[in-house]
Protein backbone atom coordinates (compact mmCIF):
# COMPACT_ATOMS: atom_id res chain seq x y z
CA UNK A 1 0.00 0.00 0.00
CA UNK A 2 1.51 3.46 -1.07
CA UNK A 3 1.86 6.66 1.93
CA UNK A 4 -0.19 8.41 0.07
CA UNK A 5 -3.25 5.93 0.25
CA UNK A 6 -2.05 4.71 3.41
CA UNK A 7 -2.39 8.41 4.75
CA UNK A 8 -5.86 8.94 3.23
CA UNK A 9 -7.11 5.93 4.88
CA UNK A 10 -6.05 7.58 7.70
CA UNK A 11 -7.55 10.61 6.97
CA UNK A 12 -10.96 8.53 6.38
CA UNK A 13 -10.76 6.33 9.21
CA UNK A 14 -10.35 9.73 11.37
CA UNK A 15 -13.29 11.07 9.91
CA UNK A 16 -15.20 8.18 10.48
CA UNK A 17 -14.58 8.20 14.26
CA UNK A 18 -15.05 11.99 14.26
CA UNK A 19 -18.65 12.34 12.40
CA UNK A 20 -19.81 8.56 13.97
CA UNK A 21 -19.27 9.90 17.18
CA UNK A 22 -21.37 13.07 16.46
CA UNK A 23 -23.82 12.34 14.63
CA UNK A 24 -24.93 8.37 15.86
CA UNK A 25 -26.40 9.85 19.09
CA UNK A 26 -28.05 12.63 17.43
CA UNK A 27 -29.82 9.53 14.89
CA UNK A 28 -30.71 7.44 18.20
CA UNK A 29 -32.71 10.27 19.40
CA UNK A 30 -34.38 12.27 16.68
CA UNK A 31 -36.22 8.61 15.79
CA UNK A 32 -36.34 7.48 11.56
CA UNK A 33 -36.31 10.26 9.11
CA UNK A 34 -38.68 8.63 6.69
CA UNK A 35 -41.64 7.84 8.69
CA UNK A 36 -42.68 8.37 12.29
CA UNK A 37 -42.72 6.44 14.75
CA UNK A 38 -45.43 4.41 16.34
CA UNK A 39 -45.60 5.15 20.14
CA UNK A 40 -47.05 1.08 20.50
CA UNK A 41 -47.22 -1.54 19.38
CA UNK A 42 -50.62 -2.17 16.57
CA UNK A 43 -50.98 -5.99 17.92
CA UNK A 44 -54.43 -7.38 17.06
CA UNK A 45 -57.33 -6.55 19.08
CA UNK A 46 -59.23 -9.32 20.68
CA UNK A 47 -62.50 -8.80 21.13
CA UNK A 48 -65.08 -10.77 23.72
CA UNK A 49 -66.96 -14.18 22.98
CA UNK A 50 -69.65 -11.82 21.31
CA UNK A 51 -70.02 -11.95 17.34
CA UNK A 52 -68.69 -8.55 16.03
CA UNK A 53 -71.26 -7.34 13.72
CA UNK A 54 -69.42 -4.85 11.41
CA UNK A 55 -70.90 -1.57 9.51
CA UNK A 56 -71.90 -2.02 5.85
CA UNK A 57 -69.52 -1.62 3.42
CA UNK A 58 -69.89 1.52 1.40
CA UNK A 59 -71.79 2.02 -1.20
CA UNK A 60 -69.33 3.62 -3.32
CA UNK A 61 -66.47 0.66 -3.12
CA UNK A 62 -65.25 -2.17 -4.51
CA UNK A 63 -65.28 -6.21 -3.46
CA UNK A 64 -63.39 -8.55 -4.16
CA UNK A 65 -63.60 -11.99 -3.13
CA UNK A 66 -60.50 -14.02 -3.85
CA UNK A 67 -60.35 -17.08 -1.98
CA UNK A 68 -58.90 -17.23 1.35
CA UNK A 69 -59.62 -13.13 1.33
CA UNK A 70 -61.93 -10.58 0.45
CA UNK A 71 -60.71 -6.99 -0.17
CA UNK A 72 -63.04 -3.64 -0.18
CA UNK A 73 -61.88 -0.79 -1.18
CA UNK A 74 -63.23 2.63 -2.62
CA UNK A 75 -63.05 2.25 -6.67
CA UNK A 76 -61.12 5.29 -7.27
CA UNK A 77 -58.08 3.78 -5.64
CA UNK A 78 -57.97 0.53 -7.64
CA UNK A 79 -54.67 0.90 -8.65
CA UNK A 80 -53.06 1.52 -5.02
CA UNK A 81 -54.67 -1.53 -4.29
CA UNK A 82 -53.66 -4.05 -6.87
CA UNK A 83 -49.98 -5.17 -5.69
CA UNK A 84 -51.69 -6.33 -2.30
CA UNK A 85 -54.05 -8.46 -5.04
CA UNK A 86 -50.92 -9.60 -6.49
CA UNK A 87 -48.40 -10.59 -3.99
CA UNK A 88 -51.20 -11.64 -0.69
CA UNK A 89 -50.85 -15.53 -2.20
CA UNK A 90 -46.64 -15.23 -2.04
CA UNK A 91 -46.62 -13.74 1.62
CA UNK A 92 -49.23 -16.23 2.49
CA UNK A 93 -46.64 -18.87 1.49
CA UNK A 94 -43.81 -17.31 2.99
CA UNK A 95 -45.81 -17.34 6.26
CA UNK A 96 -46.84 -20.67 6.31
CA UNK A 97 -42.75 -22.10 5.66
CA UNK A 98 -41.71 -19.99 8.31
CA UNK A 99 -44.73 -21.65 10.62
CA UNK A 100 -44.44 -24.89 9.14
CA UNK A 101 -48.05 -25.55 9.12
CA UNK A 102 -51.23 -24.01 7.28
CA UNK A 103 -52.31 -20.68 8.38
CA UNK A 104 -54.66 -18.33 7.10
CA UNK A 105 -57.31 -20.70 6.12
CA UNK A 106 -59.91 -18.92 7.32
CA UNK A 107 -61.44 -16.08 5.00
CA UNK A 108 -59.74 -12.57 6.32
CA UNK A 109 -61.55 -9.74 5.08
CA UNK A 110 -59.26 -6.67 4.03
CA UNK A 111 -61.09 -3.16 4.21
CA UNK A 112 -59.39 0.28 2.91
CA UNK A 113 -59.93 3.63 4.26
CA UNK A 114 -58.81 6.73 2.22
CA UNK A 115 -57.62 8.55 5.96
CA UNK A 116 -57.54 7.38 9.23
CA UNK A 117 -60.92 8.99 9.47
CA UNK A 118 -62.54 6.81 6.95
CA UNK A 119 -60.97 3.76 8.48
CA UNK A 120 -62.58 4.31 11.50
CA UNK A 121 -66.06 4.03 10.21
CA UNK A 122 -65.10 0.76 8.44
CA UNK A 123 -65.23 -0.71 12.29
CA UNK A 124 -67.59 -0.79 15.20
CA UNK A 125 -67.39 2.31 17.34
CA UNK A 126 -66.96 0.06 20.67
CA UNK A 127 -63.08 -1.45 18.99
CA UNK A 128 -61.95 1.52 18.12
CA UNK A 129 -58.86 2.23 16.11
CA UNK A 130 -55.35 3.39 17.50
CA UNK A 131 -55.13 7.68 16.88
CA UNK A 132 -51.28 6.31 15.01
CA UNK A 133 -51.68 3.42 13.17
CA UNK A 134 -52.00 3.22 9.33
CA UNK A 135 -53.07 -0.23 9.77
CA UNK A 136 -54.90 -2.53 12.48
CA UNK A 137 -56.04 -6.17 12.86
CA UNK A 138 -59.21 -7.17 15.29
CA UNK A 139 -58.83 -10.61 16.19
CA UNK A 140 -60.97 -13.55 16.39
CA UNK A 141 -63.16 -11.57 13.78
CA UNK A 142 -60.65 -11.71 11.03
CA UNK A 143 -60.49 -8.06 10.28
CA UNK A 144 -57.59 -5.81 8.99
CA UNK A 145 -58.18 -2.01 8.15
CA UNK A 146 -55.96 0.09 6.47
CA UNK A 147 -55.31 3.23 5.80
CA UNK A 148 -53.94 5.20 2.43
CA UNK A 149 -52.67 7.93 4.05
CA UNK A 150 -50.43 7.88 7.58
CA UNK A 151 -52.92 9.60 10.88
CA UNK A 152 -48.97 11.69 11.29
CA UNK A 153 -47.88 13.81 8.60
CA UNK A 154 -50.47 12.71 6.16
CA UNK A 155 -47.82 11.18 3.61
CA UNK A 156 -49.14 8.20 1.48
CA UNK A 157 -49.32 4.88 3.41
CA UNK A 158 -46.43 1.44 2.46
CA UNK A 159 -50.43 -0.09 1.51
CA UNK A 160 -47.85 -3.10 0.76
CA UNK A 161 -45.67 -3.20 3.81
CA UNK A 162 -47.95 -2.62 6.09
CA UNK A 163 -50.95 -5.21 4.83
CA UNK A 164 -47.86 -7.91 4.82
CA UNK A 165 -47.51 -6.73 8.48
CA UNK A 166 -50.99 -6.78 9.43
CA UNK A 167 -51.39 -10.00 7.75
CA UNK A 168 -47.99 -11.91 9.78
CA UNK A 169 -50.60 -10.95 12.85
CA UNK A 170 -52.98 -12.91 11.54
CA UNK A 171 -51.21 -15.57 11.13
CA UNK A 172 -49.46 -15.69 14.05
CA UNK A 173 -52.86 -16.01 15.93
CA UNK A 174 -53.87 -18.74 13.90
CA UNK A 175 -50.19 -20.64 14.49
CA UNK A 176 -50.96 -20.32 17.93
CA UNK A 177 -54.18 -20.61 18.17
CA UNK A 178 -55.16 -17.58 19.62
CA UNK A 179 -52.54 -18.52 22.78
CA UNK A 180 -50.20 -15.94 24.51
CA UNK A 181 -46.93 -14.84 23.10
CA UNK A 182 -44.78 -11.83 24.63
CA UNK A 183 -45.09 -9.11 23.26
CA UNK A 184 -41.56 -8.79 21.10
CA UNK A 185 -42.53 -11.98 19.31
CA UNK A 186 -45.15 -10.95 18.53
CA UNK A 187 -44.61 -7.63 17.25
CA UNK A 188 -41.00 -8.68 15.70
CA UNK A 189 -42.28 -11.58 13.57
CA UNK A 190 -44.58 -8.88 11.68
CA UNK A 191 -42.22 -6.28 11.33
CA UNK A 192 -39.37 -9.20 10.54
CA UNK A 193 -41.91 -10.86 7.69
CA UNK A 194 -43.22 -7.90 6.13
CA UNK A 195 -39.28 -6.09 5.97
CA UNK A 196 -40.43 -2.38 7.01
CA UNK A 197 -37.64 -0.27 7.16
CA UNK A 198 -34.73 -2.16 7.07
CA UNK A 199 -31.95 0.32 6.98
CA UNK A 200 -33.89 2.56 9.73
CA UNK A 201 -33.99 -0.47 11.71
CA UNK A 202 -30.37 -1.28 11.38
CA UNK A 203 -29.00 2.03 12.41
CA UNK A 204 -31.40 2.38 15.26
CA UNK A 205 -29.65 -1.23 16.33
CA UNK A 206 -26.11 -0.27 15.77
CA UNK A 207 -26.54 2.65 17.67
CA UNK A 208 -28.59 0.71 21.01
CA UNK A 209 -25.19 -1.56 20.66
CA UNK A 210 -22.98 1.17 20.43
CA UNK A 211 -24.27 2.73 23.55
CA UNK A 212 -25.21 0.26 25.40
CA UNK A 213 -29.59 1.19 25.09
CA UNK A 214 -30.49 -2.43 24.33
CA UNK A 215 -33.76 -3.00 26.13
CA UNK A 216 -33.93 -5.97 28.23
CA UNK A 217 -36.97 -8.42 26.19
CA UNK A 218 -38.37 -9.22 29.74
CA UNK A 219 -39.70 -5.50 29.76
CA UNK A 220 -40.85 -6.05 26.42
CA UNK A 221 -43.22 -8.89 27.28
CA UNK A 222 -47.10 -6.97 27.19
CA UNK A 223 -45.99 -3.76 26.84
CA UNK A 224 -43.50 -1.58 24.96
CA UNK A 225 -41.95 1.53 26.20
CA UNK A 226 -43.72 4.77 25.56
CA UNK A 227 -40.71 6.98 24.95
CA UNK A 228 -40.43 7.45 21.17
CA UNK A 229 -36.60 6.63 20.91
CA UNK A 230 -36.94 3.59 23.04
CA UNK A 231 -40.11 2.33 20.89
CA UNK A 232 -37.76 2.50 18.24
CA UNK A 233 -35.12 0.54 19.50
CA UNK A 234 -38.36 -2.19 20.50
CA UNK A 235 -39.07 -2.77 17.25
CA UNK A 236 -35.63 -2.90 15.84
CA UNK A 237 -34.81 -5.35 18.74
CA UNK A 238 -37.71 -7.49 18.70
CA UNK A 239 -37.24 -8.32 15.03
CA UNK A 240 -33.78 -8.71 14.99
CA UNK A 241 -34.48 -11.33 17.80
CA UNK A 242 -37.04 -13.04 15.62
CA UNK A 243 -34.38 -13.23 12.61
CA UNK A 244 -32.22 -15.07 15.43
CA UNK A 245 -34.34 -17.76 16.10
CA UNK A 246 -35.37 -18.13 11.86
CA UNK A 247 -31.48 -18.82 11.04
CA UNK A 248 -31.62 -21.19 8.49
CA UNK A 249 -30.16 -24.26 10.96
CA UNK A 250 -33.10 -23.07 13.63
CA UNK A 251 -36.02 -23.10 11.34
CA UNK A 252 -37.15 -26.51 12.64
CA UNK A 253 -36.63 -25.43 16.40
CA UNK A 254 -38.81 -22.24 15.49
CA UNK A 255 -41.81 -24.89 14.12
CA UNK A 256 -41.14 -26.61 17.13
CA UNK A 257 -41.46 -23.56 19.43
CA UNK A 258 -44.71 -22.66 17.50
CA UNK A 259 -46.31 -26.01 17.80
CA UNK A 260 -45.75 -26.35 21.74
CA UNK A 261 -47.44 -22.98 22.11
CA UNK A 262 -50.19 -24.25 20.25
CA UNK A 263 -50.65 -27.43 21.73
CA UNK A 264 -50.75 -25.61 25.46
CA UNK A 265 -47.16 -24.85 26.50
CA UNK A 266 -46.09 -21.16 28.20
CA UNK A 267 -43.67 -19.53 25.74
CA UNK A 268 -40.77 -19.50 28.00
CA UNK A 269 -41.42 -23.50 28.39
CA UNK A 270 -41.86 -23.72 24.88
CA UNK A 271 -38.88 -21.90 24.16
CA UNK A 272 -36.76 -24.06 26.58
CA UNK A 273 -37.96 -27.54 24.80
CA UNK A 274 -37.59 -26.28 21.15
CA UNK A 275 -34.20 -24.21 21.77
CA UNK A 276 -32.74 -25.43 24.83
CA UNK A 277 -32.53 -21.98 26.34
CA UNK A 278 -34.76 -19.98 28.09
CA UNK A 279 -35.49 -16.06 27.65
CA UNK A 280 -32.64 -14.85 29.71
CA UNK A 281 -30.20 -16.95 27.83
CA UNK A 282 -31.74 -16.23 24.15
CA UNK A 283 -31.15 -12.96 24.70
CA UNK A 284 -27.41 -13.05 26.14
CA UNK A 285 -26.66 -15.35 23.16
CA UNK A 286 -28.44 -12.85 20.62
CA UNK A 287 -26.85 -10.02 22.12
CA UNK A 288 -23.31 -11.23 21.62
CA UNK A 289 -24.54 -12.15 18.10
CA UNK A 290 -25.71 -8.10 17.87
CA UNK A 291 -22.44 -7.00 18.64
CA UNK A 292 -20.36 -9.22 15.94
CA UNK A 293 -22.64 -7.83 13.44
CA UNK A 294 -22.59 -4.28 14.58
CA UNK A 295 -19.39 -3.39 13.84
CA UNK A 296 -17.90 -1.25 10.72
CA UNK A 297 -20.71 -2.85 8.08
CA UNK A 298 -23.60 -1.08 9.63
CA UNK A 299 -21.91 2.41 9.23
CA UNK A 300 -21.86 1.80 5.52
CA UNK A 301 -25.39 3.01 5.75
CA UNK A 302 -25.06 5.67 7.45
CA UNK A 303 -25.26 9.17 6.43
CA UNK A 304 -22.19 10.18 8.14
CA UNK A 305 -20.52 7.91 6.44
CA UNK A 306 -21.97 8.59 3.10
CA UNK A 307 -20.01 12.15 3.94
CA UNK A 308 -17.03 10.61 4.92
CA UNK A 309 -16.90 8.99 1.65
CA UNK A 310 -17.69 11.81 -0.48
CA UNK A 311 -14.83 13.93 1.73
CA UNK A 312 -12.03 11.09 0.75
CA UNK A 313 -13.39 11.08 -3.04
CA UNK A 314 -12.92 14.81 -2.52
CA UNK A 315 -9.63 14.13 -1.76
CA UNK A 316 -8.75 12.18 -3.87
CA UNK A 317 -10.16 13.84 -7.17
CA UNK A 318 -8.09 16.62 -5.73
CA UNK A 319 -5.09 14.83 -5.75
CA UNK A 320 -5.42 12.95 -9.37
CA UNK A 321 -6.20 16.93 -10.87
CA UNK A 322 -2.97 18.28 -8.81
CA UNK A 323 -1.12 15.60 -10.39
CA UNK A 324 -2.32 15.50 -13.81
CA UNK A 325 -1.94 19.62 -14.15
CA UNK A 326 2.19 18.90 -13.05
CA UNK A 327 2.31 16.32 -15.64
CA UNK A 328 0.73 19.14 -18.54
CA UNK A 329 3.11 22.32 -17.30
CA UNK A 330 6.11 19.85 -17.37
CA UNK A 331 4.89 18.25 -21.10
CA UNK A 332 4.66 22.01 -21.91
CA UNK A 333 8.08 23.38 -20.55
CA UNK A 334 9.69 20.25 -22.55
CA UNK A 335 7.91 21.59 -25.56
CA UNK A 336 8.81 24.92 -25.10
CA UNK A 337 12.58 24.31 -24.77
CA UNK A 338 12.44 21.96 -27.56
CA UNK A 339 10.83 25.07 -29.99
CA UNK A 340 13.65 26.82 -28.59
CA UNK A 341 16.34 25.06 -29.57
CA UNK A 342 15.00 23.99 -32.95
CA UNK A 343 14.46 27.67 -33.57
CA UNK A 344 17.82 29.25 -32.58
CA UNK A 345 20.68 29.36 -35.58
CA UNK A 346 23.40 26.43 -34.39
CA UNK A 347 27.18 28.56 -33.43
CA UNK A 348 30.16 27.23 -35.36
CA UNK A 349 33.00 28.13 -32.49
CA UNK A 350 35.39 28.36 -35.01
CA UNK A 351 34.27 30.65 -37.60
CA UNK A 352 34.19 34.54 -37.54
CA UNK A 353 31.15 36.14 -35.17
CA UNK A 354 30.04 37.83 -38.14
CA UNK A 355 30.17 36.57 -41.88
CA UNK A 356 30.47 39.10 -44.38
CA UNK A 357 28.99 37.58 -46.82
CA UNK A 358 25.64 36.98 -44.94
CA UNK A 359 25.81 40.89 -44.25
CA UNK A 360 26.55 41.98 -47.73
CA UNK A 361 23.27 39.66 -48.71
CA UNK A 362 21.11 41.15 -46.43
CA UNK A 363 22.20 45.02 -47.18
CA UNK A 364 19.39 46.81 -50.27
CA UNK A 365 21.35 46.43 -53.88
CA UNK A 366 19.81 48.92 -56.80
CA UNK A 367 20.59 48.88 -60.85
CA UNK A 368 22.62 50.86 -62.20
CA UNK A 369 23.92 50.23 -66.27
CA UNK A 370 22.31 47.27 -66.81
CA UNK A 371 23.86 45.67 -63.51
CA UNK A 372 23.20 45.42 -59.85
CA UNK A 373 25.10 46.78 -57.09
CA UNK A 374 24.59 46.61 -53.25
CA UNK A 375 24.70 49.96 -51.46
CA UNK A 376 27.09 50.71 -48.68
Amino acid sequence: MSGALKRLLGLVLFAVCLFGGIAFPLQAHAGPPEAPTVAAPDLPHVSGSEPVVLPPTPASYEVQHLGWWTIEYPAAVRDRVRPLVENANQWKAGLVADFGQDVLTEPVLVRVGRTWEDMATLVPRELGVLPYAAGETYMPTRLVLLSLTEPVGGGATDLETTFHHELAHVALYDAVGGRHVPLWFNEGLAVHESGEHPVQRMKVLWDATLFRQLLPLGDLDRRFPMHQDDVSIAYAESADVVRFLLRGKDRLRFVSLIERVRDGAPFDHALADAYGTDVRKLEFQWREDCAKRNTFAPMLASGSFVWVLAFGAMVLGYRRRRRDAQATLARWEKEEQLEAKVAKPAVDDEAPFTDPARVLAGLPKIEHDGGWHTLH
